[in-house]
């Protein structure tokens, strides 16, 4: 199976990379943390992959980080999540601050993810507790504002199944609230203000 891809990214959104490796384009679901990581189209790209194959589909995820993909396949073992739900609920927090939220049996934080209730939540934290590593705290970078950084977590925020009106209403005032520094901070500040 594919464990690892090499490549020139042919494009990239939210949700979805394409990366093309010795003239083979793949398309790679992706997190929000990964797609905001991303180089711009044209680059070099490694993905760590994460291969699923099911009867009628093959499908390929992909995480810059390791730490990121062994967190996806930990989630899968988990009772009721596919890795649809697990890529959501990458999307949906950070992975450390998750990791912190499983360990300290934070079902509350971790109903806050689209998709997630609280019996999924309470099956992360029974099921994940002891077999996730103590977090370690990581260095947050703010890359500058993007001209169509807006669009892409609008769209984000579409494929995570909320109204477009409703996300746009999040995003203006996450905007206005100053949280635009970066499209994790800016997906991240729509995301709370739409679980409200």
């Amino acid at each position: 199976m594919i464990a690892h891809l090499r490549g020139k990214l042919l494009a990239k959104h939210p949700n979805q990379a394409i990366v093309e490796a010795a003239g083979v384009g793949y398309d790679v679901t992706i997190s929000v943390p990964t797609f905001s990581d991303l180089p711009a189209p044209g680059s070099e790209v490694a993905l760590h992959i994460h291969t699923h194959v099911r009867e009628d589909a093959l499908a390929l995820y992909g995480f810059l980080r390791p730490s990121e993909k062994l967190l996806f396949e930990k989630l899968l073992t988990v009772s009721g999540i596919g890795p649809k739900l697990a890529i959501t609920i990458l999307s949906g927090m950070a992975a450390d601050e998750m990791v912190g939220a499983i360990r300290g049996n934070d079902v509350a934080r971790l109903t806050r993810i689209p998709g997630i209730g609280k019996k999924t939540a309470e099956r992360m934290v029974l099921e994940l507790r002891d077999k996730l590593p103590q977090a370690a705290p990581t260095a947050i970078t703010t890359a500058p504002p993007v001209s169509a950084m807006e669009e892409d977590v609008l769209s984000a925020l579409v494929n995570l199944g909320y109204q477009r009106a409703a996300a746009e209403k999040a995003l203006e005032l996450s905007v206005k609230g100053g949280k635009g520094g970066s499209f994790d901070a800016l997906f991240r500040s729509a995301l709370a203000a739409l679980s409200k």
